[in-house]
């Protein structure tokens, strides 16, 4: 481990990069407690500063992660394995996959799989008519773009570099670790602790917003069954019951308390997409999600590379800006939670878990719950259009009230509050495992008294922002996270490309037995003999 104290109150822990990352969150807490509207004001101001450099810089980034993902997965280093040569994975492949989609996107998705198709069913820059059968078609697609390949990309890049360092090189789990052939013994030094504290200031913003998110909706939900109206005192009372069942639950380790209730909500996911594909309009939702689906791999390569060059207006900023900003935050927390719970696996069986298989999922659960609601808004009584526009988090409760399913509908909205809960504490307890996990210099099993503090911490956080208010300083302080934690991650492509020089992959197949030559040339005529002469023939020749 780096720089483990050995007594003391940061016993276990890298005093440094704690007591440092402490005092950073302490003083951003102190700054939104007391200067609220100040806090909003000055990131949104930063915000609208380097807007027109993340434009092209997150695209250019998040596209290059996509195609070095699928090289790792298809190309020399495929059978490369994230532990010994013939070492086992540890978890089954459903808890696996369960536990790495609950952490990595299931609050983000809960939230936004009604919320952005509808809002960019009424206006995006690509199609002239909004709220039009081809307006539908194009925010299905747009949505899928920001929840697709192109997220998990990142996601699954620090991941594997994680993974790769700690269990194929034996390096502690944590972030400097995938900078160790490039910083060398610096990595135990001051350079590998500022990577840590970028590695924390971007998991702990980006935790913070997506409960905050969470939170609010969570809240429409209560509205929804109880009636108890939307507040920033419930909200907040929300936030403080989430961070400790979640804070009770990292205590209890990962094989336990994480992995079973990862397995839990995505039973409970299953039982919900199941009964919105029953009790919704069946066959255009299978049919919207099929078209959909190809229409977003049909133009997955240019909406990669678009940046708003010839647009002039604010989409791709309030759009593929945030969501990458979002994703790169997120990376160091669920890249070393995936990490956690990857062992065993080899390059080939990673890429396609973590890049395919939830990619999958967010497309059918994205096709059912915003097919739905666009179906309600065409052809239906509509009213989602207007939730959506009164307050973004009532979108999900606002579309099971258009099912009309009386009593149904309200149990239906009351699994969808379990649903959200869980999700919360799932991604709550993730984070702050992680953030212990680097702060303690990679042990993956951080003394309890910090996961408590940094379970406090997050609850504290969550509240400023949603003091803060609005989605919009969520986004904002999320945006701000990543920048610099994103040029950690170029760094970790330098350092894994690398160390995989020493890797050994299988040589190819088949040797040359004959010089190069057109095949319109008779062979006695290019000087090579058509047919195997033996030793004698030879001498007799000669």
């Amino acid at each position: 481990m780096y720089r483990q104290a050995s007594a003391g109150l940061f016993k276990g822990m890298n005093a440094r990069v704690t007591l440092i990352a402490i005092i950073m969150v302490g003083a951003a807490l102190v700054y939104g407690a007391f200067f609220t509207e100040h806090l909003a004001e000055l990131l949104e101001r930063v915000r609208g500063l380097v807007n027109p450099f993340l434009e092209w810089y997150y695209v250019l980034l998040v596209a290059f992660l996509l195609l070095f993902m699928i090289w790792l997965g298809v190309g020399r280093f495929k059978n490369v394995r994230l532990g010994g040569d013939n070492e086992q994975p540890e978890f089954t492949f459903f808890s696996w996959i369960s536990m790495l989609f609950a952490a990595g996107t299931g609050v983000g998705i809960l939230f936004w799989a009604v919320a952005q198709p509808i809002m960019q069913f009424q206006e995006n820059p690509f199609v002239a008519d909004g709220m039009s059968p081809e307006a539908a078609r194009l925010a299905m697609r747009l949505t899928y773009f920001h929840w697709g390949l192109n997220g998990w990309a990142i996601f699954s890049f620090v991941a594997l570099v994680l993974a790769y360092f700690a269990y194929r090189r034996n390096l502690p789990l944590t972030v400097r670790s995938g900078l160790e052939p490039i910083l060398g013994k610096r990595t135990h030094g001051m350079l590998g602790d500022l990577v840590d504290l970028l590695a924390v200031f971007g998991t702990v913003f980006g935790i913070a917003t997506t409960l905050g998110l969470g939170v609010q909706q969570m809240n429409a939900g209560l509205d929804a069954v109880f009636g108890l109206s939307s507040s920033v005192t419930l909200q907040l009372v929300i936030t403080a019951v989430i961070m400790s069942v979640a804070t009770l639950s990292v205590v209890s380790g990962v094989k336990r308390g994480v992995r079973l209730l990862s397995e839990a909500n995505f039973w409970l996911s299953i039982a919900v997409v199941v009964f919105m594909l029953l009790f919704g309009p069946t066959q255009y939702l299978i049919a919207l999600t099929i078209e959909s689906a190809g229409d977003y791999l049909q133009n997955l390569l240019g909406m990669t590379f678009h940046t708003n060059a010839t647009i002039a207006d604010d989409w791709q900023s309030e759009w593929t800006v945030f969501f990458w900003g979002w994703w790169l935050a997120w990376s160091p927390f669920v890249g070393m939670f995936i990490a956690r719970v990857s062992r065993g696996r080899t390059f080939r069986e990673f890429v396609m878990g973590v890049l395919l298989v939830p990619t999958v999922i967010t497309i059918i659960w994205i096709g059912l719950f915003g097919g739905t609601a666009l179906y309600h808004e065409l052809f239906g009584a509509g009213g989602i259009i207007q939730a959506v526009d009164d307050d973004v988090a009532t979108a999900l409760f606002a579309t099971v009230a258009a099912m009309d399913l009386g009593i149904v509908g309200v149990g239906v909205s009351a699994v969808l509050v379990v649903l959200i809960a869980t999700y919360l504490i799932t991604s709550a307890n993730a984070g702050t495992l992680v953030i212990n996990t680097i702060l303690a210099g990679g042990d993956p099993e951080p003394p309890t008294g910090h996961r408590i503090i940094w379970g406090v911490v997050l609850g504290l956080l969550t509240a400023v922002l949603l003091l803060a208010g609005g989605l919009e300083t969520l986004q904002s302080a999320v945006i701000m996270a990543a920048l610099p934690f994103s040029v950690v991650v170029i760094l970790m492509v330098v350092g894994l490309l690398k160390a995989l020089h020493g890797e050994r992959f299988a040589a190819r197949t088949g040797a040359r037995t004959e010089a190069p030559r057109e095949p319109w040339v008779d062979l006695d005529d290019a000087g090579i003999q058509a047919t195997p002469v033996s030793p004698d023939e030879r001498h007799l020749h000669h």
